[in-house]
This record gives C-alpha cells, structure tokens and sequence, in this order.
C-alpha cells in the first residue's frame, strides 16, 4: 500500500508521499510514488500514484507519450504543451484509460482488479494553481476552497489532523509540517506504510522549485516532528479532565439526562423485551 497527499494553498502546493510497497508480509520494497515534470518558466507539475504498482507505473510510462485530438486536424495536447491543467488531467485520465484497454482483461483473468489512484496538481503559465485527484476509470475532480487537499493510499489514519488545520490560507511551510504529521501518524498506524519519503513545495507563480527533498530515518527534521508530535499528543491528552462518575467537583459532569436521546436500558430478565 501507500500514502500521499497533497495540499493546495493560496501560497503555493504541498506534496508528500511514502515509498514502500506492500505485497505480503515478506515482499516488501520501496518504489518512489512521485514524479515531478518542470519546465522552467511555463509549467511546473507534480504526479502521485497508489494502488497497484504495475498499472501506476505503466500509466506513469504511457503519459510521457499520450496525446489528445479533439479533431484529427487538431493539434495533439501533451502534459508538455497543455494550456491549462484540466487538459494535463485529461491527458492523465487518457493515459489510464489506455493502460485498462491493453492490460484490464489480462488483469481481471488473473483475479486482480483494476487499481490505481493518482493526483495531479501544479500551474501552467497564464492560469492559476489546479489539484485533480485521477480515479481508475480515467475521470477526475478538482480541489476546491473547501477540499483543498487530497490523499490517496492509507489515508484515513493522517486525515483528521489536516481537517483541524488546513484552510486555503495556511501557509505554505506550515502546511508541510502538517502534511509531516499526517505522514507520521500514518506511519505510527499502518505498516503498509514506510520510509524515506518524498516531499515537494511549490510556491505559487514559480513555475519551478528546489525544494525538493528525500526524508529517510536519519532525517532531523522529521525525528523531532515524530517525537514533539508523540509528546504533545500525550500532554494535550493527560490535561483533559477524566469523566467524574462519582460526583465530586467539576465543570463538565458526564451524568446528564440527554437532551434528544434515552440511557441505555440494561435487560436483567429472561422476560424483558427490546422494545
């Protein structure tokens, strides 16, 4: 399996994935999830890729090469000479629609389904910032102001930390340390899930970036974001007041009468019925 999110921001885009590919408990590899395609000064995009490792690397191959017509006489839209990022999206739903035509029977023979999710983001010159997250079937939504980010893979144990903090106007190195704790809860959660990692910052009308980099265990920065992340977790947990149940003095009772609901009932005789 895997995990990867990406995020964006008025300030720019965040993207971060993990390496690890799970297929038993004694396979177990790193494959790099991310790709990043910049051609300075026009156009700067980021590829992120989960589910079956085959489809998503075979799709990643066949987008070097895929074209779109809308006419024969038109001329082929590639990623590389897109005018907006709907058509690199369109581009990429083409690609995995190729990839399903040529291998999905084969596939689907040998009992295995057609799995792969992929997010594409980043801004071509003469438009602003787009993120697309890519579905099996080759069809795409859009992030928005109030879904700024996606994830694909595992995602479930790193959502509710990026639902408390991400807003479109977080900033930019703030919401990569976001994305970091996402990672590391994921990482804490999930063993389908490992190091290094890749993370990409990307600031808005940049058109290219260096910041870029691998995170491996012996990476400083993500060490004390894993352990400040553990401990605080465990303060913020112990200065929450435990549940009064005998009386006592306290602000926040959990005896209450409910306003809209009944206690449960306990059954104590063979009698007694449910409802």
């Amino acid at each position: 399996m895997t995990y990867c999110v990406a995020i964006k921001l008025n300030a720019g885009l965040v993207f971060l994935s993990d390496s690890r590919t799970n297929a038993g408990l004694d396979q177990i590899s790193s494959f790099r999830k991310m790709m990043v395609y910049e051609k300075t000064g026009d156009r700067f995009m980021v590829l992120l890729s989960a589910g079956n490792l085959s489809i998503s690397q075979s799709v990643r191959e066949i987008l070097q090469v895929t074209k779109l017509r809308a006419h024969e006489d038109d001329e082929a839209i590639t990623i590389w000479n897109a005018t907006s990022m709907f058509d690199v999206a369109r581009v990429l739903g083409a690609a995995v629609r190729r990839v399903y035509e040529r291998d999905g029977e084969a596939l689907q023979r040998s009992g295995v389904d057609f799995n792969v999710s992929m997010i594409i983001g980043g801004q071509i010159q003469g438009e602003g910032m787009r993120l697309f997250q890519v579905y099996s079937a080759g069809n795409f939504i859009e992030a928005t102001a109030e879904t700024p980010y996606f994830q694909v893979g595992e995602s479930k144990y790193g959502k509710p930390v990026l639902d408390r903090v991400i807003t479109p106007e977080t900033p930019l190195d703030e919401a990569a340390k976001c994305a970091l704790v996402s990672m590391d809860s994921t990482l804490k959660s999930n063993l389908s899930v490992g190091l290094p990692l890749d993370l990409v910052l990307y600031e808005e009308g940049q058109f290219a970036s260096d910041k870029i980099v691998c995170i491996d265990e012996y990476n400083p920065y993500f060490r004390m974001v894993h352990e400040s992340w553990g401990q605080r977790l465990r303060q913020v947990f112990d200065s929450i007041e435990d549940p009064a149940w005998n009386g006592g003095v306290t602000d926040v009772p959990i005896r209450v009468e409910p306003h809209r609901s009944q206690h449960l009932k306990k059954i104590t005789s063979p009698d007694e019925k449910l409802i």
